[in-house]
């Protein structure tokens, strides 16, 4: 099956933070129909780590086939996002298609996230995903082909997806809800609003920043969620409305069976992504949970799996590692026989031991036996695990992402 029908040839296409990432792979893919892509985002000069700006993904559109209008839009401005639409409308006459892409993200809980961070991913996630929807309907109710795609996930009401970073979900849920309400509010006007979120993590800066470079073989390449949203955009009226779909389920729906494709390095076993439930991992491309057997120890006694994995963690200790993470972790490890471990590296060569639950640290895992097992030995990816609660994280975040280091080097020797 051929993904290039022609269907969205001459529409225009408004994509919020399209600069880079997803946004950007999506508004390529409507190019190469001969779409108008309207870029709107932030980013007009290099940025010092982040690739791309809304003037070199409107050269790469244009080389795909497209015309393109870069706009300056920070969606937290009402006044930005008028601008953009009017001329978005001055340019190109109208416009027909949506796409709220644009998101902050912070995995903090309550006492560690500041108020401008609640503000900003509040701001940009959901208000700037009515503030855009709103601004566009004028025209959208006037289009031959009218769509409004959140880059968002499926609602779950469940405590675990809010527990360990309230706000983030509460910004991010903001745009599923908008789906939830405008799909059935558009309907009479012929609009198709909808949701498109990956079942794996993609390779875009935000998940690099997250998880570190290392991580990025497992992941799937921003194209997946691009063609998904091409598929999406092309149905015709409103008999596809207030839906919650998952990349790859779209694809496979249309024939495309090889997935492998759009892999980063096809053949690793791939991350899943956050707020899916189990009903959406149980596929045969995900990495699964690991286990290892415990060893015996002296004396015919055998060791449980946290004293196996400690073992092989404690030779590769330093001092060098000590003074590039200077701080504590308490790991509060739930099981049959359930235990409590301080992992200092603050102090000499470091150090891991018994302690009491109580002991004092800068930062405190609290998590299942197999999961701790799973997360050593690289089964189980740290942020995976806090994003589903199976890792609860309470003190210092920063120091919490420094451990992947230690994670890092222990791996090929368990």
């Amino acid at each position: 099956m051929t993904l290039n029908t022609g269907i969205l040839a001459g529409l225009t296409v408004f994509v919020t933070g399209a600069s880079r990432g997803i946004g950007k792979a999506i508004a390529l893919r409507c190019a190469l129909d001969g779409a108008n892509i309207v870029v709107a985002a932030k980013t007009a000069e290099p940025h010092p780590t982040l690739p791309g700006t809304i003037y070199t993904a409107a050269e790469e559109i244009e080389k795909a086939g497209g015309k393109c209008l870069p706009c300056i839009v920070d969606v937290r401005s009402e006044e930005q996002v008028e601008n953009a639409v009017q001329q978005a409308v001055n340019k190109f006459g109208g416009i027909d298609i949506l796409v709220n892409n644009a998101s902050a993200i912070s995995l903090t809980g309550t006492a560690d996230t500041p108020m401008k961070r609640y503000d900003l991913m509040n701001q940009i996630n959901a208000r700037g995903t009515y503030l855009c929807s709103q601004k566009c309907l004028p025209y959208l109710e006037k289009s031959r082909h009218p769509h409004i795609l959140n880059i968002s996930p499926p609602l779950v009401m469940a405590s675990h997806w809010f527990q360990n970073h309230v706000a983030y979900t509460m910004a991010k849920y903001g745009m599923s809800m908008c789906v939830l309400g405008m799909s059935g509010e558009f309907k009479s006007r012929g609009i198709a609003v909808n949701a498109l979120w990956p079942r794996t993590a993609i390779s875009t800066a935000a998940i690099e920043m997250l998880m570190g470079n290392q991580q990025m073989s497992k992941c799937r390449k921003p194209d997946i969620m691009a063609d998904a949203a091409y598929v999406i955009l092309s149905r015709k009226g409103v008999e596809h409305t207030g839906n919650f779909y998952i990349d790859d389920e779209v694809l496979t729906s249309q024939g495309i069976t090889d997935l492998d494709q759009y892999s980063i390095t096809p053949g690793t076993p791939l991350m899943p992504d956050f707020f899916l439930e189990q009903k959406h991992l149980d596929s045969p491309y995900l990495e699964k949970d690991g286990s290892i057997t415990k060893k015996g120890g002296t004396q015919g006694v055998e060791k449980t799996a946290p004293e196996v994995v400690w073992d092989t963690i404690r030779p590769f200790l330093s001092r060098s590692i000590v003074q590039d993470t200077d701080g504590t972790f308490l790991f509060l490890i739930q099981g049959e026989e359930s235990s409590s471990w301080l992992l200092d590296l603050k102090t000499g060569e470091g150090s891991v031991e018994p302690c009491d639950a109580q002991a004092k640290a800068d930062v405190t895992m609290d998590m299942k036996e197999d999961d701790f097992v799973s997360m050593f030995t690289g089964k189980l990816n740290p942020t995976t695990a806090f994003m589903g609660g199976k890792l609860k994280i309470s003190g210092n975040m920063m120091l919490a992402l420094k451990l992947e280091k230690i994670m890092k080097l222990q791996r090929s020797k368990l």
